[in-house]
């Protein structure tokens, strides 16, 4: 099966970054990236503008890291407490997912999307570590307390 060549106007994760070329399978391209706009077919206009938006990108990259970096120094003193009903076996009634403790962060202030919340939904009570991708290069460890509620 053919493949189509683009230009990331975004960075995609686990495709690459933006002003990158990547070889993509034509249904990946037409159902997701073409209608988000995170990437373009390579023509040489495409090819002329991402190089003249380079440094733009560059500097919006070394921002983004930044910005991440000091909302990550934020989180590293944060701890969750989720009141949650559970059985005499520790067993919890429904699960903490990660738009759980979105939410939880977003009524301390903090506003992450759910999709950078690394974690597998929490089925017990207990103590757990949540990993947040800030950036990819960073990221951010939280306490999560699951207690009886």
């Amino acid at each position: 099966m053919a493949h189509v060549k683009l230009i990331l106007l975004d960075d995609v994760e686990n495709l690459g970054l933006a002003g990158d070329e990547v070889n993509v399978a034509p249904g990946y391209a037409r159902n997701f990236l073409l209608p988000r706009k995170l990437a373009a077919k390579a023509t040489p206009g495409t090819l002329r503008l991402i190089e003249s938006r380079k440094i733009q990108i560059a500097a919006r990259r070394e921002k983004e890291k930044v910005d991440a970096t000091a909302l990550a120094a934020k989180l590293a003193g944060v701890e969750l407490s989720i009141p949650m009903q559970a059985t005499e076996d520790e067993q919890l009634f429904g699960s903490v997912t990660a738009r759980t403790v979105a939410e939880l962060l977003a009524a301390q202030g903090y506003v992450i999307d759910h999709n950078r919340i690394k974690m597998e939904p929490v089925k017990t009570l207990g103590t757990f570590e949540v990993e947040i991708k800030l950036h990819p290069e960073v990221t951010a460890m939280l306490k999560l307390w699951v207690v009886r509620g």
